[in-house]
């Protein structure tokens, strides 16, 4: 992982960008070539050690926001003997909306495709307690589905991503399991094509399989509850081109199941659109993932 500043910068400088590295005015807010929020590479100075990047990928709708917001809510709530502290009060942002949506029944709007209107997270994460237990700065954003869409078909859109992905020590891939058990090639294809992107963000030397460890997370898994008797042998079946790239080219994947609503209701809009609403929150499967890239880092 590329090198932070570790010191504060001396009134007069400029500061670099924790995600791009291109250098910001002191005062500048979000950054002038990525739109990174700078209040990043604040926390990172403030730390005296570099930050780990832990990316969360999928295609739009297949539940990131919902499942990242769980996520640190559950990690500030010390599951499964976990210490999570949010540094900087914009990092709890995230699981608030979500939190605040499912308790009100209803799910989170979509998370805005502009860099500047994403949630990010920056947490300081242990396990264990304890002197010896290792401390871990993660940053951690939502992005929209749509950017990441538009960056996988043409490389360089949202320079953001690129180089979020690129410094990134693990990654977590949302996949959506419904879609694939009701035989849909739609989250197939989208994950192969994230894969492949990742494959060329990430490569180091031709031929050497990509040592960043991926988990894929298998979204919505309520609707099959197969997934989470044999995550892996759903993919093999139901994911087969995502599977193949992955053994090929991936030294350290695994596959989970997961899901966060335990109950659905359906309804319309004033456009006669139906609206889904989660009457019972039921988190399952949310911390393994990301507890598995830790420990593969």
């Amino acid at each position: 992982m590329a090198s932070t500043m570790t010191t504060t910068p001396a009134r007069g400088t400029s500061i670099p960008c924790l995600i791009c590295e291109n250098s910001n005015t002191l005062d500048a807010l979000v950054c002038a070539t990525c739109g990174a929020p700078m209040a990043l590479i604040q926390e990172a100075v403030a730390q005296e050690r570099d930050p780990c990047i832990v990316t969360v990928v999928g295609d739009s709708n297949v539940g990131k926001t919902v499942y990242l917001g769980m996520l640190l809510d559950m990690l500030s709530k010390r599951a499964d003997d976990f210490e999570a502290i949010p540094k900087g009060s914009y990092s709890v942002n995230l699981q608030h909306t979500v939190i605040s949506h499912l308790a009100e029944r209803q799910f989170p709007p979509k998370t805005a495709i502009e860099v500047d209107e994403w949630h990010w997270a920056y947490y300081q994460v242990s396990r264990g307690g304890g002197a010896e237990a290792p401390i871990y700065d993660l940053v951690m954003p939502d992005m929209a589905g749509e950017a990441l869409a538009a960056e996988v078909a043409t490389p360089r859109t949202f320079a953001v991503i690129r180089a979020l992905l690129e410094k990134s020590a693990g990654a977590v891939l949302l996949v959506d399991a419904a879609m694939a058990a009701a035989g849909s090639t739609q989250p197939d294809f989208f994950a192969l094509k994230l894969m492949s992107y990742l494959d060329g963000a990430l490569a180091t030397k031709r031929g050497q399989k990509i040592a960043t460890p991926v988990a894929i997370v298998l979204s919505k898994a309520d609707y099959c509850p197969e997934c989470f008797d044999n995550p892996r042998a759903f993919a093999q079946t139901n994911l087969n081109r995502l599977w193949n790239i992955c053994e090929t080219r991936f030294k350290h994947f695994e596959f989970f199941a997961t899901s966060v609503v335990g109950a659905l209701a359906y309804g319309t809009d004033e456009y006669e659109n139906v609206i889904p609403y989660p009457l019972h929150v039921a988190p399952r499967g949310i911390i393994e993932p990301f507890e598995w890239v830790l420990s593969t880092l």
